[in-house]
């Protein structure tokens, strides 16, 4: 049976995808990974589930590796929320081969238990050295999705115009019609 994403927002960097692993529905909190199936969609949205298994020492360290990056993007430049990030990221390294079409390089685990986690952290340093402006907390304050800004002018507030932007509009509208 396959199970399908039920997350409102995916198609995310790997690491902003892992924050939205948690979303507020119906003004409920969800989270993917709450269980070992719901880090196997993860896993598999990502192409991931090839390389790691989907198991309860996975599904610990992913999150672990959820939380250090939450308190990085909720306070960017915070110590310990670096320390944080840093200790995920002590977990694996990247080793420079030669193979036969040439120069590579191989990520390895000493516990492949960390591999998701690790390379999500990787993935947000990718994204600081890119783009840092762009990586965004979507602007309705009931939201708490994750997305990377990619419109031209970089000035994009909510993670779905149709859903949060709505949402904001109309809010704003029913404040002006009140006082009127």
């Amino acid at each position: 049976m396959t199970v399908t994403d039920p997350r409102p927002l995916t198609g995310e960097p790997l690491s902003l995808d892992l924050l939205n692993t948690r979303w507020m529905s119906d003004g409920e909190p969800r989270d993917l990974l709450a269980d070992t199936e719901g880090l196997a969609v993860w896993l598999a949205a990502h192409g991931l589930d090839g390389r790691f298994a989907s198991d309860g020492a996975t599904l610990d360290r992913t999150r672990t590796a959820r939380e250090a990056l939450k308190a990085l993007v909720d306070r960017p430049g915070d110590p310990d929320a670096t320390a944080r990030v840093d200790a995920v990221l002590e977990h694996g390294r990247i080793r420079a081969e030669l193979t036969a079409e040439g120069p590579g390089e191989r990520v390895e685990f000493a516990e492949p238990a960390w591999g998701p986690g690790w390379t999500a952290a990787r993935d947000y340093l990718d994204l600081l050295r890119t783009a840092p402006d762009r990586i965004r907390i979507c602007a309705h304050e009931a939201c708490i999705l994750h997305f990377l800004d990619t419109s031209r002018n970089g000035t994009r507030r909510w993670h779905s115009m149709a859903t949060c932007g709505n949402r904001a509009k109309a809010s704003r509208h029913y404040a002006r019609t009140k006082d009127q």
